[in-house]
């Protein structure tokens, strides 16, 4: 006899304003992660900063608010409505039973009040507070160290512009846990050892290890690490890291500075200098100065996950090694005793190869989360690239100018690599339209400079 699947519980989510695109991918993943899923019946209004959710327990909230950024506060929800009379008529409909746990007589607890786009009166807010005294509270209010608080939380809607007297709608519910807002200033690019000029945003390096759901012993590989800003997030959250990089210089810490009033990298100006900062040091296995587009490791899986921004020509030329006809054309000298020979490396093929890559050596439900740069004009979903053992799990996109964006791409495992599969994106037809993106440099300085001529012509007038 089957047993029954235990009962979903209704909790409020309440998100951070930004990255709105990529907060759904986040919170799916990492409910994925706690061995939940997320239903399709789901109260969510996508760029609403108040999301219900169907949760199993209130362990798995709890798991979900200690991973994600892109949430502020999940709370249990008593009840809800479009006014003040249905939010009460829903709070009086609540299960007795589920309230008394948390309002006995030798408890404490108080209730904040939380509007969203109106500022409301201390008067105001004692007054939506005191309507709620039909609620059987027992205890002890205590404004400093309560055991339980709770919260009334009213959406005045998203325009700013045309804010309406009452509230379009209303909850209420106890507080169950925080997110991880603090990481995004604690793990500050400002703050860091060692940065260049492509070190990624604190958030969303966490998003990107939260898409790729990176779990404590995981194996998590970066192949253009740069000065391993992605490998932080993912050691943060327990992960062992490694990354390869075909820049010399880089990866050792040498050569010029990115910051400001600072001409050469100091001493200690590392990627594992960047994780002892953290105290992460212990989750950093290495990194390997080697081009990506030559794989240096053993055949198998070997990741469980691979998460990466591969340059893309705007601050960083993506390159490979060239073969040695080309060593008058372009020889680079990374440090004192050390040169290679470099030729360009087209966008489509970095993608491709990273697919593929991705296919080979990624273990099965394995992630891999990558950049995307996009002309936005000309862009469609079907110049994804694809790969037949890689599955399109979301497609987030980040604003760059007018005309241009970045897509985050997230890729699951879902079939084993074959020796049939290497070249297989070859065949299909989406290899062909993506190769306009080889000039994705160009098309994005042509853009600046349309915009300054434009600038410089109305300064004129």
């Amino acid at each position: 006899m089957a047993l029954a699947a235990p009962a979903l519980r209704r909790y409020l989510l309440l998100l951070a304003q930004e990255h709105l695109e990529f907060r759904l991918p986040e919170i799916t993943s990492l409910l994925s992660l706690c061995g939940g899923q997320f239903s399709g019946e789901q109260e969510i209004r996508v760029n609403s900063p108040f999301w219900i959710l169907n949760i199993p327990s209130e362990e798995m909230a709890r798991g979900l608010m200690k991973r994600t950024v892109c949430a502020k506060s999940i709370f249990e929800l008593w009840g809800h409505g479009k006014s003040a009379g249905e939010l009460y008529a829903s709070l009086k409909n609540y299960p007795t039973d589920k309230m008394l746990p948390y309002l006995q007589s030798d408890s404490t607890y108080k209730v904040h009040i939380h509007a969203f786009n109106k500022t409301l009166t201390q008067a105001q807010k004692i007054k939506k507070i005191d309507a709620l005294e039909f609620l059987p509270f027992k205890g002890k209010v205590n404004l400093k160290n309560p055991e339980h608080i709770f919260w009334i939380l009213e959406d005045y809607g998203m325009n700013p512009n045309n804010v309406p007297e009452e509230p379009i709608h209303l909850y209420f519910g106890r507080w169950i846990a925080d997110g991880q807002r603090e990481l995004i200033e604690s793990y500050s690019v400002k703050k860091r050892h060692f940065i260049g000029n492509t070190s990624m945003d604190a958030c969303l390096s966490f998003i990107m290890a939260n898409h790729g759901r990176v779990k404590p012993n995981d194996i998590v590989y970066d192949p253009f690490v740069g000065t391993g800003g992605l490998l932080i997030s993912s050691a943060h959250f327990g992960a062992y890291v490694c990354g390869t990089d075909i820049d010399y210089n880089t990866i050792h810490g040498l050569g010029k500075a990115s910051r400001k009033n600072q001409k050469w990298r100091g001493p200690d100006e590392n990627i594992r200098a960047n994780l002892r900062q953290y105290g992460l040091e212990k989750y950093y296995l290495d990194a390997l100065v080697a081009d990506f587009s030559r794989p240096v490791w053993r055949k198998g899986m070997l990741f469980d996950a691979i998460i990466t921004d591969p340059p893309y020509g705007i601050r960083e030329a993506p390159r490979r090694m060239g073969s040695q006809k080309e060593t008058v054309k372009s020889v680079e000298r990374s440090t004192e005793n050390h040169f290679f020979v470099s030729s360009s490396y087209h966008l489509s093929d970095i993608f491709f190869d990273l697919l593929k890559f991705g296919a080979e050596y990624l273990v099965m439900g394995g992630r891999l989360v990558y950049w995307l740069p996009i002309y936005r004009p000309e862009y469609t979903e079907e110049i994804i690239p694809r790969h037949p053992c890689l599955k399109l799990i979301s497609n987030c996109e980040q604003l760059l100018s007018s005309h241009t964006s970045r897509r985050l791409i997230t890729m699951e495992k879902v079939k084993e690599f074959k020796d049939q599969d290497e070249n297989s994106y070859l065949l299909d037809g989406q290899y062909m339209p993506y190769r306009g993106h080889n000039s994705f440099r160009d098309k994005y300085f042509s853009g600046v400079t349309k915009r300054i001529a434009k600038e410089e012509k109305e300064n004129q007038k």
